[in-house]
């Protein structure tokens, strides 16, 4: 580590932005409470900025990147959606905001319903009996429901099962959480339609497949029709059925994977449910469980006896804790929030507005890009610029670094990974008519741009405060963080639709 004195471009000597209370406690020396060793010699070299320097810093930080507060996010599989302020401020209600995990439960029994009501909720949409909201997000959900499908066959004799089977077009955290849970993989094709090819499953079932794992609608955005009879396959031969929940706003209200035969659901909240993506964290991917399942699902579980709220162990059978204390709470408060707001027939209305938005897009495109499975799509669906690149060594890369200097940001490329220069589309339900043209707008001058001047499209973007980078270079040295060097500027102003260059 290098010794030399931090240098700070902002603040001088002297310069204060707040001043801190006196304690309101006894004061105790340091060395009362850490080891002398831990502690430092002399003060950290902190920089001494004024109010106004720190605002405008990171002011001018946040106006560089891009949210969906500022912009419209047709991001394909990771369902942007708007993030309300209603719950934002019910998380914020000092009766949830200001209690802490390991307080007695009995002191917050508020809070153990509102955990208690989202769990029936979650479980009566997703159609299964009982739901836990212990696992931290969407793939932590993956793997605590792999896990307890393996104590499920384990406790069954069965715990030779080890294989699970998942789809080639699948979410790529299934394969990765099934590894994890010390499964071994194999793929199943994709029919001409976009579903799971019946015949190649047939073929891959054997007693020795723990589950499978899909999601429906999947990932090209199509329902799979034949999902009764992949789960009556299934489950013959003793396996379970896996949900991955990534898309469920496609489904709230209109279906429910327990009725299709699932027996594992994982619920992606930040997607469904309108709570922040959070850069990693905090996050939450509750899961929901058939019946035979619930003796194994994590524990302590929310309980109503007797007319109070109270936290109860799992059984004997439970797989035990797989997240501290009970899960990221607040972000559970802005789920339970949304769910009420909308009801069941808000939800419902989610949906078919989420599905009307994509065909709207998809039918206004279908035209100029190429699309793989044209088939009425669900809440998303994946074009092809392979054409593009074909015809003028224009791909799914440019395009979507072009769509940037509109102020949109760029849709899901490369995936799923059995359509060639894929260019997966999301526009969410919350999308106006006028923003959707817009967008159709772009995306056809974009086609005739790579079609009258491709080299302008392999320069792009244009208004963006950070230019193309040279993606192998970002991967093995990125810079992650402000540098003096490095002017916070504000982003130039987006090309106008209609206007190229």
């Amino acid at each position: 580590m290098s010794t030399e004195p931090l240098i700070f471009t902002l603040g001088a000597p002297g310069r204060r932005a707040a001043t801190m209370p006196s304690w309101d406690i006894p004061e105790r020396p340091l060395s009362d409470l850490l080891p002398a060793e831990a502690l430092r010699q002399d003060l950290a070299p902190l920089p001494e900025v004024s109010e106004i320097e720190i605002v405008r810093h990171y002011t001018h930080l946040a106006q560089r990147n891009f949210s969906v507060d500022s912009g419209f996010y047709p991001l394909g599989s990771c369902t942007m959606k708007y993030n309300p302020k209603l719950n934002e401020d019910m998380a914020s209600l000092p009766g949830f905001a200001r209690i802490h995990p390991l307080q007695d439960p009995a002191t917050v029994p508020g809070a153990i319903q509102l955990m208690y009501e989202l769990e029936e909720m979650l479980a009566e949409i997703s159609g299964m009996e009982r739901v836990t909201l212990q696992p931290a997000a969407g793939a932590h959900g993956e793997i605590t429901g792999l896990m307890i499908i393996k104590a499920y066959h384990a406790h069954r004799g069965e715990g030779h099962r080890n294989i699970v089977l998942i789809p080639d077009g699948a979410h790529g955290t299934n394969p990765a959480s099934a590894t994890l849970a010390d499964f071994e993989i194999r793929e199943v094709r994709s029919d001409g339609r976009g579903g799971v090819d019946l015949d190649h499953l047939r073929e891959m079932l054997d007693d020795r497949v723990a589950a499978l794992m899909m999601t429906n609608p999947n990932t090209l955005g199509v329902f799979d029709e034949h999902i009764v009879e992949i789960a009556r396959m299934v489950h013959e031969r003793g396996g379970q059925l896996y949900y991955d929940g990534a898309n469920a706003n496609a489904i709230l209200g209109l279906a429910r994977p327990g009725d299709m035969g699932f027996d594992v659901v994982h619920f992606n909240l930040h997607k469904t449910c309108s709570t922040p993506h959070g850069g990693g964290g905090p996050g939450a991917g509750p899961i929901g469980v058939a019946s035979h399942l619930v003796p194994f699902l994590p524990g302590p579980l929310p309980a109503l006896e007797q007319g109070e709220y109270v936290m109860r162990d799992a059984g004997p059978h439970s797989i035990g804790r797989v997240r501290a204390n009970h899960g990221n709470f607040l972000v559970l408060v802005r789920a339970y929030t949304y769910l009420r707001f909308n009801g069941p027939d808000g939800l419902r209305q989610v949906s078919e507005n989420a599905i009307l938005n994509a065909n709207y897009v998809m039918h206004a495109l279908k035209d100029l890009y190429y699309l793989p499975f044209d088939r009425t799509c669900m809440h998303e669906f994946v074009l092809s610029a392979s054409r593009f690149k074909a015809d003028y060594g224009v791909t799914a890369t440019d395009i979507a670094k072009r769509i940037l200097d509109f102020g949109i940001h760029a849709p899901t490329n490369y995936f799923p990974l059995i359509v060639q220069e894929a260019i997966m589309i999301e526009p969410t339900e919350t999308e106006t008519r006028e923003q959707l043209d817009t967008f159709i707008a772009v995306m056809r001058q974009i086609a005739e741009e790579a079609r009258t001047d491709p080299a302008y499209l392999k320069g792009a973007p244009y208004t963006t405060p950070v230019g193309r980078l040279d993606l192998t270079l970002a991967a093995r040295k990125p810079r992650l963080r402000w540098e003096p060097n490095q002017e916070p500027l504000m982003p130039a102003k987006p090309v106008p639709v209609g206007h190229s260059h």
